[in-house]
């Protein structure tokens, strides 16, 4: 597996906002990674606290488990990540959301976007704050084969728009709700265990339903460039400002 990023996928993360990229992840480390989730579901979980779960992490006592952070940090994920936003250049990252989508017997309903970071009851971001960051890691342990089967759903292109409607309204419009903006149709992703999304913070995203059989297993990492508190809002309306393994191409 190659550590850095090809011109294509460079191109692809500039133009769609995101890129898939196969085979990342050795199996091994992909089921030890289910083993220690497995592990905690078979423990039960807190029925009062099932909302909170669901937003913010399952099984929060092994997100910073080895085996969930060895996914990142042990494997080329994290170098082909430094080839996008610069070597040396990612602040550590002390756990992964591990988000799992279980099936529903409900007929799938319709996708909506969203932005990370936007306060809801229940995912720990303070109300009147934005907590932004440079790039997602989503980490697949489980195959995604079909649609509907709780895919990681983007919005191809989004990214731009809602730069454009940042540089007009600023980055605090964002504390009034999703941009009122058109973004065109969403793109279910259907990657294969072992594979990763790496996706600009600002691509429009959302899960699909899950009707399949088969719950959906990921691992969600936010990666923060070195500085990025600093600047936060200003790179909403300057995308490329902290990837500096883009900026030639853009």
């Amino acid at each position: 597996m190659s550590s850095e990023l090809t011109v294509e996928q460079k191109k692809e993360i500039i133009e769609n906002g995101y890129t898939l990229i196969p085979g990342v992840i050795p199996l091994p480390r992909a089921a030890a990674a289910l083993r220690a989730i497995n592990a905690s579901l078979g423990e039960g979980a807190d029925p009062a606290q099932l909302d909170t779960l669901r937003s913010q992490s399952w099984c929060p006592e092994v997100t910073n488990h080895p085996a969930i952070l060895d996914l990142l940090t042990e494997t080329a994920a994290w170098s082909l990540a430094e080839s996008a936003i610069g070597k040396g250049q990612l602040e550590p990252v002390e756990r992964g959301q591990i988000a799992l989508r279980f099936p529903t017997t409900a007929a799938p309903g319709e996708v909506r976007p969203h932005l990370d970071g936007m306060h809801t009851p229940h995912n720990g971001v303070p109300k009147g704050q934005i907590s932004n960051f440079t790039a997602l890691i989503g980490v697949y342990l489980s195959d995604v084969p079909t649609e509907n089967a709780g895919n990681f759903t983007v919005w191809p292109g989004s990214h731009r728009v809602y730069e454009d409607y940042f540089r007009r309204e600023g980055a605090e419009a964002l504390l009034n709700g999703m941009p009122p903006v058109e973004i065109g149709p969403p793109l279910q992703t259907t990657p294969r265990a072992g594979d990763i999304v790496l996706s600009h913070y600002q691509i429009g995203h959302g899960i699909a339903p899950n009707v399949s059989p088969h719950i959906r297993y990921a691992i969600y990492f936010r990666l923060h460039r070195v500085g990025h508190s600093a600047i936060k809002h200003e790179v909403m309306s300057d995308l490329w400002r902290e990837w500096d393994g883009l900026r030639d191409l853009v």
